[in-house]
C-alpha cells in the first residue's frame, strides 16, 4: 500500500498567510511548553523522591502488618494513593517532554494486534473494536511502553465520549508528510511516518475548544471525571519521539486522533517484557548512592530484605572512594541527580573502569538530561524511575546484573568462569537431598568442564570430604539432619577458606553468614547464575 500524503487544503499566497500565521501559533505553545516542562521536571523530581519513601516504607510495613485485615486494608489504601500520584507525576513528566524515552523498532502494526484483548477488556462488551493495518507496513523508533499508555489513553476517552456503547476503530498505514504540510505545523519534519488513527462514534468536541483538549487540565468531561493529563501525555510523548498528532471532530459525528511517527528503516527489536521475570532476591553485593537521607535508608531496606549485602553513600566522591577501597561491588545503584562536583554518569564510567565487571543501574525521578539526550536514554544505561515498587525493585536488579553476566560469557559460550577452570577445573560437591535436583546441579556444572561429587545427606557429604580434595561447596540448607549451615561449618574446621554457595528457595536462609568466601544461590536458577555465583566466591 502506498503511503498517503498529507498537506494543506489551502494553495497560494492565502495558504502561506495561515501558515504563517500558524507557525507564531506553534511557536507561542512551543514556548509555554517549555516553561511548563521545566516545572514540571523541577516539581517531579522532589514529588518522586517523596512518593519513594512513602512507597518503600508502606511496602516494608506490609510484612509485619500481615494476617491483620484493617492494616492490610488501609496498606492497600495507601499505596493506591501512591500509584495515582506516581501516575500524574509521569503524566506531567509526558507532557512536558521530560520523560525518560527507551525506543526499540516496532511494527506498529504488530503492536496493536497484541493489544487487542487489552483494549476489549478495558472499554467493556457494549464498544466494538475494529483493528485495520495496512499491508507493508513500516517500522517505527519509540518506546513501546509510552505507545501503549497513549493508545490506552486514547481509547478510555472515546469510551466516555460513547457512553461506554459505539465503535471504536484503530488504523494503523503508512504516511508522507509534505514540505507545505511541515512548514504549517512549526516543529514538524517532512518525510516517511508510520501513521495510527483512533476513531469513535462519540459524541465528537465542539470547534471553539479543539485547540485546548492537548493542554495540560483541561477536560470535557464532568467535574471528577478526568484529569485532562491523558491527551496532553499523548502529545508531549508523539512530540517528544520527533512525531506529529493532529485531532479531528465533528459534534455528534465523532473524533478522530492521528499520531505520525518517524519511520525506521532498521529490523524489528526483540522486547523483552521484565515485569515476566521470576520475582526473586540475592546474595550479591550492592552500593547505593543517595543524597536524600530517607530514600536512602528506604532501599537500602529493601534491598536488604531481598537478601543483598548493601553499602551506601550519600554522594558520588563518597561512593567512589568506596569502590576505590577494592570492596567488590557487583553492582553501582545511584540516583542520576546528585550534589556535588562528581555527577552520576561520571561516576558510573569511573567505576567501571576501577571495577570492569560491576553493573551500573541508575534510579531518578527527573534525569535532567543527564542519562537523557534527545529525549532518549543514552545507549546501554538503564534506568529504574521513581517511584518503584518492592517486585520493580527486586526484578530490575535481577535483570540488570543475569545481563552483566552474560556481556561477561565469551563468544564461544563458555561461562564467565572460563579463565579460572581453563587453568583448573572446580572439583565441586553438590549437597541436596532431591535426587532430581541434585541430578540437574550435577550436569550444569559437569557442562561447564567442573568435576562433580554428590551426597544426598550431611553425614555423607563429610565422608566424601574427608575421601576428597573439595574446591567448592554447594549445599542446600534444608537437608534433613544435619542442615547445610552446619554442614558447612563441619568442613572449614578443617578447610577454612572452603568457598560455599548455598543454594535455597529462602533468599533469607536463617543461619547462613555471608562473607566473601560464602554465597546464596536462590532458586530456581539457571546455568548463568550457577556460574556467576561460584566463579565470584571461587576467585576471592
Amino acid at each position: 500500500m502506498s503511503p498517503s500524503t498529507v498537506q494543506p487544503a489551502e494553495n497560494g499566497d492565502r495558504g502561506d498567510e495561515l501558515a504563517a500565521g500558524f507557525t507564531q501559533d506553534q511557536l507561542r505553545q512551543a514556548q509555554k511548553m517549555d516553561a511548563i516542562g521545566k516545572l514540571t521536571g523541577g516539581v517531579a523530581h522532589d514529588f518522586n523522591n517523596l512518593l519513594q519513601v512513602i512507597s518503600g516504607n508502606l511496602q516494608l510495613l506490609a510484612t509485619d502488618v500481615a494476617g491483620n485485615a484493617r492494616a492490610e486494608r488501609r496498606l492497600a489504601n495507601a499505596m493506591a494513593g501512591v500509584s495515582r500520584g506516581t501516575k500524574l507525576a509521569a503524566q506531567l513528566l509526558a507532557f512536558g517532554r521530560r520523560q525518560p524515552l527507551a525506543p526499540k523498532v516496532v511494527n506498529i502494526g504488530r503492536f496493536v494486534r497484541d493489544m487487542d484483548d487489552l483494549l476489549r477488556r478495558t472499554l467493556g462488551e457494549e464498544i466494538e473494536v475494529e483493528t485495520v493495518v495496512a499491508g507493508g507496513l513500516w517500522n517505527t523508533l519509540v518506546d513501546p511502553g509510552n505507545v501503549e499508555n497513549a493508545l490506552l489513553n486514547l481509547a478510555i476517552n472515546a469510551r466516555d465520549a460513547m457512553l461506554g456503547r459505539g465503535r471504536l476503530t484503530i488504523e494503523a498505514g503508512n504516511a508522507l508528510l509534505d514540505t507545505v504540510y511541515a512548514t504549517a505545523h512549526g516543529d514538524l519534519r517532512p518525510g516517511q511516518y508510520v501513521m495510527i488513527a483512533v476513531t469513535d462514534t462519540g459524541s465528537g468536541i465542539a470547534p471553539d475548544i479543539l485547540d485546548q483538549v492537548f493542554e495540560p487540565f483541561f477536560t470535557t468531561k464532568p467535574e471528577g471525571q478526568g484529569t485532562g493529563l491523558g491527551l496532553s501525555m499523548v502529545y508531549g510523548f508523539v512530540k517528544q519521539s520527533g512525531g506529529h498528532v493532529k485531532i479531528y471532530s465533528e459534534p455528534g459525528d465523532g473524533t478522530t486522533v492521528k499520531i505520525y511517527l518517524p519511520r525506521s528503516t532498521q529490523s524489528e527489536d526483540r522486547i523483552v517484557d521484565i515485569e515476566e521475570e521470576d520475582l526473586r532476591g540475592g546474595d550479591e553485593t550492592i552500593l547505593v548512592v543517595e543524597d536524600d537521607d530517607a530514600v536512602r535508608e528506604t532501599v537500602v531496606a529493601m534491598l536488604g530484605d531481598l537478601g543483598y549485602r548493601v553499602l551506601k553513600a550519600r554522594d558520588a566522591e563518597s561512593a567512589l572512594s568506596i569502590i576505590e577501597s577494592g570492596i567488590a561491588i557487583d553492582l553501582l545503584f545511584t540516583d542520576v541527580v546528585m550534589p556535588g562536583p562528581l555527577r552520576s554518569p561520571e561516576l558510573a564510567r569511573k567505576a567501571s573502569e576501577r571495577q570492569p565487571g560491576m553493573a551500573v543501574l541508575f534510579t531518578s525521578g527527573y534525569t535532567e538530561n543527564a542519562i537523557v539526550h534527545g529525549g532518549r536514554l543514552d545507549d546501554g544505561v538503564e534506568l529504574l524511575s521513581k517511584p518503584y515498587t518492592r517486585d520493580q525493585l527486586a526484578r530490575r536488579v535481577r535483570h540488570v546484573l543475569a545481563d552483566k553476566s552474560r556481556k561477561a560469557v565469551p563468544t564461544g559460550g563458555s561461562s564467565a568462569v572460563a579463565p579460572l577452570r581453563a587453568t583448573k577445573p572446580l572439583r565441586v560437591l553438590v549437597v541436596e537431598d532431591d535426587a532430581l535436583i541434585r541430578m540437574s546441579i550435577s550436569e550444569m556444572l559437569e557442562s561447564r568442564g567442573h568435576v562433580v561429587f554428590e551426597a544426598g545427606d550431611g553425614n555423607e557429604a563429610l565422608r566424601v570430604h574427608a575421601s576428597q580434595p573439595i574446591d567448592v561447596l554447594l549445599a542446600d540448607v534444608g537437608l534433613p539432619g544435619m542442615n547445610g549451615v552446619e554442614v558447612a561449618a563441619k568442613m572449614r574446621e578443617t578447610q577454612p577458606d572452603l568457598p560455599v554457595l548455598y543454594a535455597t528457595g529462602d533468599h533469607t536462609a536463617n543461619g547462613v553468614r555471608r562473607d566473601e568466601r560464602t554465597a546464596i544461590i536462590v532458586k530456581p536458577y539457571g546455568v548463568a547464575d550457577l556460574m556467576e555465583a561460584i566463579g565470584r566466591i571461587a576467585r576471592r
